[in-house]
Parts: C-alpha cells; structure tokens; sequence
C-alpha cells in the first residue's frame, strides 16, 4: 500500500485516465438515459465505479502485455512498466485489487448480469484482444472496439438489469467511431506501429487505404447516428446536434483524406474524442427535455 501512494501517479497513468473519462461519460449516459427519470443514487455511483474499476483492471493488463511493443514506441516509451518504475508483480497486483473491488461493488449494487457483461469485456480486451487479435489482423481496432463500446450498455443493465434494443444502439454508435478515431492517431504514429510490429492498418494497406476507410467509416457513424432519432429513442434536439457534429467529423475526415502531409491526423483524432463527449451530451440534454 505504501507503494501505491507513494508512486500514485505511475499507478494511475496505468489505468488509462483518458480512457477511463470517455468511459465515465459513456457509461452514466447509459445510466441516464435507461432510466425513466433518475436511477437510484447508490446504484449509479456504485455501478459507475465498479465497472470503471473493471475498466482499470483491463488496462493494467493491457500495460502487462504491451510492455515490449511499448518500449520500441516513442508515445508510449515512458509508461510506468517501461520505465520500471512500477514492477510487473506490482502491476498484476494492482489490477486484481482493481477487479475484485469493482466486482463486489457489481454484485452488490447492482445485478449480476452487469458484473458477468463487465467481466466478459474485462477478458476481452485485457486478455483475447491485447494478447491475440491485435496482432492477427490490420482490423483489429474494428475487432477491438466491441470492449470499447460496451461502456453504455453496461451503464443500462445497471440501472434496468436486460439488455434492451436501444442500450444496443450505443453500442454500434461507439463501435462504429472507434476505427476513425484511432485510424487516425495511427496514421500519425505510422513509424513508431511499424517499429513495435504491430499491424495497424496503415502499417499493412498504407495511410492512403486508410484513410479511405476512416472517411468510409465517418459516413458510416453518421448514418448510425440517425437510428436512434429514427426509432424514437431521440427527438429533435439529438438529430440536430448529431448531424452537425458529424458534419464537422466528415469534414476532418475529408481533409485529412486529401492532405498529402498527415498534418491533420492528430487535429482529427483530437475533435474524434469532442465529437462522442459531446454526442452523449446532446443525448442527455434531449433525453430530460422529452422525458
């Protein structure tokens, strides 16, 4: 424990902290929004807390098996079990009093069918993906979006304990952007994927291919941006933000397609996380309007 606190910040930086925001937001909408007014207080800080705890253990993991790729890149070269800052016992250590914590707080305030979901994206991404699938295909960030977009739903079993068709549209929404969003950091760090041999899809087909798909994938997030207005889950006020917001995403997108520099790369990637922080907003907003 005195290792914990006395190197607090090497401790956090391996549970992803800008990960674990998105996931916050991701996840209490679902929260929000599978409720018919406000879920029961206990439950959503609770529910929040284990699964993001859940979250943070995966990314523990994650930190565990990347340790060699992350050593021979230069935007992850300084990470606590690179630098050897914090060791490898201490890390698994770490992440096993992460999912324990989380899962009682799972069992306890909520449901078990939240805490066998969390769980199940738990072992995906921390072990199946990180381990396996990264490496098998140059899709693997369409593979490995699945644990990224399972957030909401998790936030909506928590309050309402099923999985229901709308918590599910969520779900695609989110998978659905992650391919853009870290396409174009990775066209960005072309090089440092190359180097640490991981075959990221500009690494295998080439940026050119690649960011036809990402601008291939931004039409596809606005098309499934509309489902939700389409079958009445949003009104007006959600149609209007998601359409303008992906709008500005397609923009970035067609810029990026056609600079010969990647200089936009980095700009796309940034307004990639403002475009889903401030989608779930406009959910919110529209959902306690119409209520």
């Amino acid at each position: 424990m005195t290792g914990v606190l006395s190197n607090w910040r090497g401790y956090l930086e391996l549970t992803k902290p800008g990960v674990q925001a998105l996931l916050f937001v991701s996840c209490a909408s679902g929260m929000l929004i599978g409720s018919d007014f406000s879920p029961p207080l206990e439950v959503f800080f609770f529910g929040l807390i284990g699964i993001s705890f859940l979250a943070a253990s995966s990314a523990v993991i994650n930190h565990f098996f990347d340790k060699q790729i992350d050593s021979k890149m230069i935007r992850t070269s300084e990470r606590p079990l690179v630098m050897g800052n914090i060791t490898d016992k201490a890390a698994i250590s770490f992440s096993i009093l992460l999912y324990v914590v989380g899962a009682l707080m799972l069992l306890y305030f909520t449901n078990f069918l939240t805490w066998i979901l969390t769980t199940l994206t738990f072992i995906f991404y921390g072990f199946i993906y990180t381990k396996y699938l990264k490496f098998m295909t140059s899709q693997n960030i369409v593979i490995g979006g699945l644990a990224g977009a399972m957030p909401p739903l998790l936030g909506w079993t928590a309050i309402s304990n099923t999985i229901e068709p709308n918590a599910l549209l969520l779900v695609l929404i989110i998978m659905v952007w992650t391919p853009p969003h870290f396409w174009a950091l990775a066209i960005y760090r072309v090089d440092d994927y190359a180097d640490a041999e991981v075959p990221m899809l500009p690494v295998q087909k080439g940026v050119p291919f690649t960011k036809q798909h990402i601008l291939l994938y931004t039409v596809l997030l606005i098309v499934a941006t509309m489902l939700p207005y389409v079958v009445q889950m949003f009104g007006e006020i959600y149609l209007i933000s998601a359409l303008i917001l992906g709008l500005i995403f397609l923009v970035y997108s067609f810029r990026l397609y056609r600079d010969d520099t990647n200089a936009v790369a980095m700009p796309t990637f940034a307004y990639s996380i403002i475009y889903l922080a401030a989608l779930f907003a406009a959910m919110l907003i529209d959902h306690y309007i119409y209520l």
